[in-house]
């Protein structure tokens, strides 16, 4: 469908060199779009470079943090001197620490919430303005179903993707009068490298209890993966979402809406 196509379009993916980024810059160059990509060190540039080359996309990567203002504002210059105005923003990048919130450091707190939080914010105020002389934008946040749940060690990431998904709601109410539509996508528990170790088997082979656990809160009965999230980001990115903002999709296999099988 012609809604659906990117063609001719620019998208930053950030942090996209693999898992969830890079399966949605592969989506949106599939539907036509240009990617360009960034992340903080130069050998994850690298491998995210031959991650796309493999996938036969012609991507451009940046190394820059996201949590620098000035870092994002030279990088977003370039791109708009060398590729063009960004039509399409994922703020992507995200970190998550799991530790009891009573022996997690301030400092650990202070870095979550910095990735999570507040570099969608700068990258955010970066690409705005171009997308106002444009005359239209699409901004997606990739937020988490932690936004609405409370659960042990993650106090830290709760904390940030709620205020991600309050950040994507203001934007909307900022921005909308400009053409410009932000949006969220809230992923359930996808299998990525990030989450590797709440599913590695046991000694003696069996699946881990967190593993257990997931599947069976999950109507799905299984983990997302990150092919689950390319059609939902290439809608919030199309002109088919153009009358879509404010809103958080959630990507989920039904958790949020489940309270679990009655005890027998």
């Amino acid at each position: 469908m012609v809604n659906f196509s990117l063609e001719g379009r620019i998208a930053l993916v950030t942090g996209a060199a693999y898992g969830i980024g890079l399966a949605i810059a592969q989506a949106y160059a599939e539907a036509g779009a240009k990617i360009v990509f960034n992340c903080s060190r130069q050998e994850t540039v690298d491998r995210g470079l031959k991650a796309y080359r493999d996938l036969g996309i012609d991507a451009k990567g940046y190394v820059c943090d996201v949590t620098d203002e000035e870092a994002v504002k030279a990088m977003v210059a370039d791109i708009e001197k060398t590729v063009g105005t960004i039509d399409i923003l994922v703020n992507n990048a995200g970190i998550i620490k799991r530790i009891p919130m009573e022996e997690m450091d301030v400092e650990d707190f202070r870095r979550v919430v910095d990735v999570d939080l507040i570099a969608p914010f700068i990258v955010s105020k970066a690409v705005i303005p171009s997308m106002i002389r444009k005359g239209h934008g699409k901004i997606i946040n990739v937020c988490s179903m932690m936004s609405e749940l409370g659960r042990e060690t993650v106090s830290a990431y709760a904390a940030a993707k709620g205020g991600l998904k309050m950040l994507t709601r203001n934007i909307c109410s900022e921005y909308g009068e400009a053409n410009i539509q932000c949006n969220g996508i809230g992923p359930g528990y996808i299998a990525t490298e990030q989450t590797a170790p709440l599913r590695e088997r046991q000694a003696d082979g069996s699946r881990h209890p967190f593993d257990q656990f997931i599947v069976s809160k999950t109507p799905a009965g299984r983990w997302g993966t990150p092919e689950d999230l390319m059609g939902p980001a290439v809608f919030l990115a199309s002109d088919a979402s153009d009358f879509v903002n404010g809103h958080i999709l959630y990507v989920d296999g039904g958790i949020l809406a489940y309270i679990g099988k009655q005890p027998k």
